[in-house]
């Protein structure tokens, strides 16, 4: 027998067969959580009484399950990753929730993040601006010696610090136009500190730009929405970066 003290909370989640169906809201009961499950955890819990009774599991993204790859999408009470700094919905723990609480749960809300079923959203539009940035010219003989190019700590630092973002798009479903700029910053800084994506930068920044338009994502308007959002901290001082990219490039 377990001495931990369970909870019974009400879910309302967003239901939706396919991106072409209606969807909406549907009441579950979660019972016999602990503060030890995680959010995804919890879900589970209620998929297995779902399945047992016939009924058609909650569809959720996962893969990790460690706050790694931002698969794990999802808005809880209006916020995506549910609102604890730096923090996955699958590294959220229902110790943050107390019984009796009622949870909503929503995907991501952003027309370049078509529904594909329940909590599941396409995020294929962040995948092509990432193909947009294409190559660096980057030596491929031998493997070179890793201090061979010397890179000056805070110049390493500030790339490591971009390249942190796992493009869980929660800085999209956070903006209040849908905007990318954030991602989009990231990728195109990492590179542009670094002598390896000096090359290409001025392509890159506008191939990405471009395609980050294309896509169905909004612009930038200074909300910092997305930085609050954004599970990794990643500054909203690379869209900054990335508006100077695109300015220089053209400039050239």
């Amino acid at each position: 027998m377990s001495d931990h003290k369970t909870m019974t909370l009400t879910l309302i989640v967003w239901r939706q067969k396919g991106p072409n169906d209606p969807g909406k809201f549907e009441t579950y009961t979660a019972k016999g959580i602990t503060e030890h499950h995680s959010f995804l955890e919890m879900l589970d819990v209620v998929n297995e009484d779902l399945i047992k009774e016939g009924k058609d599991p909650i569809a959720f993204d996962h893969d990790c399950r460690e706050g790694i790859c931002g698969m794990c999408s999802q808005v809880v009470n209006g916020v995506p990753h549910g609102g604890q700094e730096r923090t996955t919905v699958c590294q959220l723990h229902m110790r943050t929730f107390k019984d009796g609480d009622t949870i909503y749960i929503e995907p991501w809300r952003a027309r370049a993040f078509p529904v594909t079923r329940d909590l599941i959203v396409d995020r294929s539009g962040l995948d092509n601006i990432i193909q947009a940035g294409g190559y660096t010219s980057c030596h491929t003989g031998g493997v070179a010696d890793g201090n061979a190019l010397l890179i000056p700590k805070e110049i390493a630092d500030y790339a490591m610090d971009a390249a942190e973002c796992i493009g869980c798009g929660a800085c999209v479903a956070s903006c209040p136009n849908s905007s990318a700029m954030l991602f989009t910053g990231a990728k195109v800084a990492q590179l542009a500190a670094l002598p390896q994506g000096k090359a290409e930068a001025a392509v890159r920044v506008c191939a990405m730009t471009d395609a980050l338009k294309e896509s169905g994502f909004g612009n930038c308007s200074n909300h910092y929405e997305c930085e609050a959002a954004c599970p990794k901290g990643i500054s909203v001082k690379f869209i900054a970066r990335l508006n100077r990219e695109y300015q220089k490039a053209l400039l050239k």
